[in-house]
């Protein structure tokens, strides 16, 4: 990463970013303090909740911005070549054909191609052009539907469906995220501040498990720790938070949130349920098959969560600065190593859950916060400096080549199971520069409408937070995108 001492716009982003984690930290501490979330009433709130089609839901996150034209939407294909101009690479990846007529996705993806007939691909999902500090702003808009920074900490997605829908399994934490650390690894209290139940509390949030190989060990007990001590220890811990010289500053309701969601681990620990955490307890021959680094034993561990009663699960490739999918430089060489992560463990996942009878009812979601193009950052047009700053460059070396620059303006989603239609293609960008989505596009608002109604549950539920009405989206005017449904 440079040095933000060394221009003026990398300074510029550096005092953003400081700025907007200032906002944010205000945001959360505000919610410690605030009262109990109420659920207004039909009386005073119109609600109708639909029929759900799903029961659970997974999102399969593509974390750092999942280019579409090197996976779900390939355009034009030109091979590396030194002295191309970039403006000519559309796609660095040939199409291939998958399991339905009239859809193509890019070449290393062929497993998932083979499972594409049960799957509806959306071309036409977009957002806005939230300006600098992209990754921090965009993530956190996509999993709560706010765009930061907001006078309350906003809940995650799956805080939503914990609290509204309540869990499948009184055992089993009914949000689960797999995959993503929060410590040491950059942006670190960003990615925190939409990983949270927000002003819903503690019980709310997920669990959390970075290393899917180690999540047996989150639900078993400590050595010695029979159940007289921990609850002497839960005595021990009421004691020290009302002791605590900031308690009168404090909500009530946050404090016994926490310690409900301390008493909901205890379950955990005491319960057989707890197997499902254990990857070892997988037929080796089915391990393997999931087995293609953390990614692909998340897959399976969500198989496992779901099978056990988990309500939403997240499994994330990881957000870490310029790796991963954040292919700011290396974008061919990168992707080409995704596509060998996730073709594997998510083909896998949505056979496993099919022949298992759980497809029907598991609404599975592969998603990103925004697309990339070679060339082409933000909403294009939408500011001076991004045309003035566009690349003009030739291909130079192999780390020239692939799709670098944020694009906000059509991405991809996947979306399988969990009555949605089976081998449908729904909307369009367009097929040269810029890449907009031209037929049917989808916010982010509608986007998780539509996840919701699949769930069960009315996008425009709301709560009374500090006087003032908060929707499931934003000012509750998502809208679900009814014509992907059976």
């Amino acid at each position: 990463m440079s040095n933000p001492s060394k221009n003026p716009t990398d300074l510029a982003e550096a005092v953003a970013r400081r700025t907007f984690l200032k906002q944010l930290t205000a945001a959360s501490t505000a919610a410690l303090m605030s009262g109990a979330p109420r659920l207004l009433s039909a009386g005073e709130e119109q609600v109708q909740h639909p029929k759900p089609t799903a029961d659970a839901c997974i999102l399969l996150w593509m974390a750092g911005g999942m280019a579409a034209p090197e996976t779900f939407d390939p355009k034009r294909y030109h091979p590396f070549e030194i002295g191309t101009p970039v403006e000519k690479v559309m796609s660095t990846f040939r199409s291939i054909d998958t399991a339905v007529d009239n859809i193509k996705i890019c070449e290393g993806m062929e497993q998932i191609a083979s499972v594409m007939d049960r799957a509806t691909l959306i071309r036409s999902h977009f957002q806005p052009d939230l300006g600098s500090i992209l990754h921090s702003r965009h993530q956190y808009h996509w999993h709560t539907g706010y765009v930061p920074p907001q006078t309350v900490a906003a809940p995650h997605i799956g805080a939503w469906m914990a609290r509204v829908l309540g869990p499948r399994n009184p055992v089993m934490p009914p949000f689960i995220n797999i995959g993503q650390r929060l410590e040491g690894i950059g942006e670190n209290e960003e990615i925190k501040a939409f990983t949270q139940g927000g002003f819903f509390g503690s019980e709310y949030g997920p669990m959390n498990l970075p290393y899917p190989d180690e999540a047996a060990r989150a639900v078993r007990p400590p050595k010695g720790m029979e159940p007289g001590r921990f609850e002497n220890r839960q005595k021990f811990f009421r004691k020290l938070l009302d002791q605590n010289p900031q308690r009168q500053f404090m909500s009530d309701y946050h404090q016994q949130s926490m310690l409900r969601s301390l008493e909901n681990a205890h379950r955990l620990l005491s319960s057989l349920d707890r197997d499902a955490f254990d990857l070892s307890l997988e037929p080796r021959e089915s391990y393997e098959k999931y087995n293609t680094g953390r990614f692909g034993q998340g897959c399976l561990l969500a198989r496992r969560l779901v099978e056990s009663g988990a309500r939403f699960v997240e499994v994330t490739t990881e957000y870490i600065p310029f790796v991963h999918w954040d292919t700011h430089a290396d974008g061919h060489a990168a992707v080409d190593r995704l596509h060998k992560e996730i073709d594997r463990p998510i083909a896998q996942l949505i056979r496993d859950l099919e022949s298992r009878g759980l497809l029907d009812r598991t609404l599975v979601v592969i998603a990103s916060e925004f697309s990339r193009d070679m060339i082409i950052e933000g909403v294009p047009g939408s500011n001076a400096r991004d045309q003035a700053t566009a690349p003009t460059d030739i291909l130079k070396e192999p780390k020239h080549y692939g799709l670098h620059r944020h694009f906000t303006g059509g991405t991809s989603v996947v979306m399988f199971g969990g009555g949605v239609k089976k081998g449908f293609l729904y909307g369009e960008t367009a097929a040269e520069r810029p890449c907009l989505a031209i037929k049917n596009p989808v916010s982010v608002s509608d986007m998780h409408a539509t996840i919701f109604h699949a769930m069960g549950m009315s996008p425009r539920t709301v709560f009374d937070i500090e006087k003032r009405p908060f929707y499931a989206t934003e000012d509750g005017q998502g809208k679900p995108v009814t014509e992907l449904f059976s």
